[in-house]
């Protein structure tokens, strides 16, 4: 048994210029934001980003790191459009490519499976297939001769998520109404890296829990990180809600503003203490 843990910036250091990297989470809910703090103190960049897309794709895009998105959306939930996803993308900042969110869950799927695509009815007679040109289709070998979309699979080089607890093994585990997909992320990258609320022992994660919430398995994981808090500002239900105020400051700030004020430390520490102060401020 090999003991996994990490901090971000071991993260980040095992990360590279023009990787595929996946983003667990969903729109601005349980993202691994103290890892993609951790990324953007590096010089990591030109990226292809695989994400049900929130904040994390907006820092990315406002920060220039982005070469290519793979996405089905990029939402603030309480903000319908991530504003700085929405300004990059209308500077051509980066490529996109948007699918269906069941096109994006079969080709994580496949991914995970080591399939070259999957067939699916989703995106048949919609624009997907006309934004998408190089989508193909395939017809059914038995005798329906149904015609499905052949989603490619989404290969990550490395992916990144975030759950409530995991043990230093590498098994992690959501205590929320919604696992997403952050099994699928790890299974279907090459390497994969688990931030947590809490690291626990293996044996309080088998305490009182239905089997379902140990979602992730340490045969899929590379390195477990422990950062409290380190879903803010987005959602880790139960551990903490979302936090509104400072996801509106964020939405509401231009970006260099912005990335001074928090993002310019040499640490997660550093973040978390500036948004404490601020949080102060409004008091």
């Amino acid at each position: 048994m090999t003991d996994k843990t990490m901090t971000p910036d071991d993260v980040a250091s095992r990360l590279r210029s023009g990787m595929t990297i996946g983003i667990g989470g969903w729109g601005s809910r349980r993202k691994p934001m103290a890892l993609v703090r951790a990324l953007l103190r590096t010089e990591i960049t030109d990226l292809t980003v695989v994400s049900y897309g929130g904040p994390d794709i907006g820092l990315l895009a406002a920060a220039g790191r982005i070469r290519r998105l793979v996405t089905a959306f990029v939402t603030l939930d309480s903000i319908p459009l991530e504003p700085h996803y929405r300004a990059a993308r209308e500077r051509g900042d980066f490529a996109l490519t948007e699918i269906d969110e069941a096109m994006f869950m079969w080709g994580l799927t496949a991914a995970a499976n080591r399939l070259p695509f999957l067939p699916v009815r989703a995106g048949l007679g919609s624009d997907v297939m006309r934004v998408n040109p190089e989508l193909r289709t395939v017809t059914s070998p038995y005798e329906d001769g149904e015609e499905f979309v052949a989603v490619p699979a989404l290969r990550m080089d490395a992916a990144l998520v975030h759950l409530n607890r995991a043990d230093r093994l590498g098994n992690g585990q959501y205590l929320g109404p919604d696992p997403y997909f952050d099994d699928l992320f790890c299974e279907a990258a090459d390497t994969a890296y688990v931030s947590c609320e809490r690291l626990v022992e293996t044996a309080e994660l088998t305490k009182g829990a239905a089997p379902q919430t140990l979602l992730v398995k340490r045969h899929s994981v590379t390195g477990v990180v422990e950062t409290p808090n380190g879903a803010h500002f987005t959602s880790c239900a139960p551990d903490h809600g979302r936090d509104e105020s400072f996801q509106r400051l964020y939405a509401t700030t231009p970006w260099p503003e912005f990335a001074q004020r928090f993002l310019s430390g040499t640490s997660e520490h550093d973040y978390q203490s500036a948004v404490q102060a601020w949080h102060k401020e409004q008091q």
